[in-house]
């Protein structure tokens, strides 16, 4: 089994835990619901992600927590709503949504995104719909419970209708509109929407023969030839590194960059100069906010706490609990 101080030691946890305290509490027990339930009188906001009967069965759902606060603001992120108990995570609701037919290529199988971008998108809905719900709250005192269902935002997105279909890496608005193979093995990637972009590639490339006949001369003739287009393209790139392309292609005013890896963007100068990378207490590099206010200062404060390391500030100084309770709590394991 995998060490438990070398799990939240990760890189991916401590980029998404920073700046949070962290507590342990048993919800299992009287003792802890009655612990939340007093956390709840000293927060704005309660955000959860669970099935819909989890904070039911513990008793910790709106209509019990309105009744010790009855200001409070709850958000609830599940699959599909409050209305449905089916469960699940990201890659879920891709597949609900048909995200994971359309990320794949014609005539392939599925791929998906890789990654649980529902997640992500979800995430920023909820906070943008809490923050709504504080200046609400603040001109009208009333708190209120925002259900979302992560199948709908999905849903949103991807607009899914009879007429999508996986394309690949190709758009119905570029052409080309893809990405490339380069001598050194690496990738790039190109999108030209514009005929003085088309005119910038062609320059780029020095003006082949091919680049002037007559089922290229259109964005409607290019998207029509696109696979064609495609393959005289590669020939090019294969004949200079990702980076020289990159560089050919942006001077002539064509929308392209080099399909970058980790390590690539840990040495990225653009992000270097703007310090987006810093050094952290469990990992040797780690992103920065990617907000600059002239106004003010916008920083991680800290790192990723481990599991109970701000037990004792949370429910000593902040709840008041004597060190004696503290300890008979973490006896009967509560906390």
């Amino acid at each position: 089994m995998e060490n438990v101080a070398d799990a939240f030691a990760r890189g991916y946890y401590n980029t998404w835990n920073r700046n949070k305290l962290g507590i342990t509490l048993n919800l299992n027990k009287p003792e802890g619901v009655a612990l939340a339930k007093r956390l709840l009188g000293i927060c704005d906001a309660v955000v959860e992600n669970f099935t819909p009967r989890v904070m039911f069965n513990w008793g910790l759902d709106y209509a019990n927590l309105k009744k010790v606060k009855p200001r409070i603001i709850m958000v609830s992120m599940s699959i599909m709503g409050q209305k449905s108990n089916y469960s699940g995570y990201g890659p879920t609701v891709h597949a609900l949504s048909g995200m994971t037919r359309l990320t794949s290529f014609p005539n392939q199988p599925p791929l998906g995104p890789g990654f649980s971008y529902a997640d992500h998108v979800a995430g920023l809905y909820a906070s943008i719909r809490l923050l709504a719900a504080l200046e609400e709250r603040a001109k009208t005192g009333s708190g209120q419970h925002i259900d979302i269902s992560e199948v709908d935002i999905m849903n949103c997105i991807v607009q899914d209708t009879e007429e999508l279909k996986p394309m690949g890496n190709s758009s119905s608005l570029a052409a080309p509109h893809n990405v490339y193979r380069c001598k050194d093995n690496r990738w790039y990637a190109v999108a030209v929407f514009t005929e003085e972009e088309w005119r910038g590639l062609k320059k780029a490339m020095g003006n082949p023969s091919w680049a002037d006949d007559g089922k290229f001369d259109s964005i409607s003739s290019r998207l029509e030839n696109r696979d064609e287009l495609d393959k005289l393209i590669t020939v090019w790139t294969q004949a200079h590194t990702a980076e020289e392309v990159m560089s050919l292609l942006q001077k002539n005013g064509v929308a392209a960059g080099v399909v970058q890896d980790a390590a690539d963007l840990a040495k990225n100068p653009h992000l270097r100069a703007r310090r987006f990378f810093v050094e952290d207490v469990n990992t040797p590099l780690i992103d920065a906010s990617p907000i600059r206010m002239s106004g003010a200062q916008v920083e991680y404060r800290r790192g990723a706490p481990a599991p109970g390391q701000d037990n004792d500030y949370v429910y000593g100084k902040l709840l008041g609990i004597s060190n004696e309770e503290i300890a008979e709590l973490m006896g009967k394991g509560v906390i």
